[in-house]
């Protein structure tokens, strides 16, 4: 069995749902599937219009789940208006890390922790590089990985996971869906937001696990 992990990094509730992506992989195989929900035309610079959006959703968040938001991201990032929030410039680095060992989940929940309470600008290549290099990765190596899979490959994977999205019926972010032998059973994880011991025993009790 496949846990398929459909997320966006600059999808809040997919940073909620850390947790349950960390315990998954401690359960069955997890793949990662970037939507690109701010990619392309979609990406935006950062406006106080922006900030009055997520803000509210960022506190919910917090408040439902334990999930730190820092200082650095309410009052730095969020007021930062030559920021640009893109999409795929991070899903390029997640592809990137899965081809060098499979760290693709572990460079996500990195580039969450940067965005959402360090407030770095995750869609810069620079600060991508840097921080493949704060989880264990060679950073010339992942530069290398890096440059491959921008671009079309990103565009490509980004329709794919939109492909996968209308097929298993996953409405947004984030998704979790079950695939057994080529059938799919999408996981609603509402009840599961800051209780991933739960989340890992539904898992078990989904694969049988005694």
């Amino acid at each position: 069995m496949v846990l398929h992990y459909i997320y966006d990094p600059f999808c809040g509730w997919c940073y909620a749902a850390a947790p349950l992506a960390r315990v998954a992989r401690q359960v069955l195989a997890v793949k990662t599937h970037g939507g690109g929900m701010m990619a392309g035309r979609n990406r935006q610079t950062v406006t106080p219009q922006l900030r009055d959006y997520v803000m509210p959703h960022d506190r919910r968040i917090a408040q439902l789940t334990g999930q730190p938001f820092g200082d650095a991201y309410f009052n730095g990032l969020l007021l930062d208006e030559g920021a640009v929030f893109d999409s795929a410039p991070p899903i390029a680095a997640v592809l990137a890390a899965d081809s060098l060992g499979g760290r693709g989940l572990d460079l996500l929940g990195r580039l969450q922790t940067a965005h959402y309470v360090e407030g770095r600008r995750i869609a810069e290549i620079a600060v991508l590089v840097e921080l493949a290099g704060t989880i264990g990765l060679d950073t010339a190596a992942f530069a290398a990985a890096l440059e491959t899979t921008q671009g079309d490959v990103t565009l490509a994977h980004i329709q794919e996971t939109r492909c996968l999205m209308a097929e298993v019926g996953a409405s947004g972010f984030p998704g979790f869906a079950l695939e057994n032998e080529g059938r799919f059973s999408v996981l609603d994880i509402s009840g599961y937001l800051g209780r991933p011991d739960a989340w890992r025993a539904l898992l078990e009790d989904s694969i049988g696990v005694a």
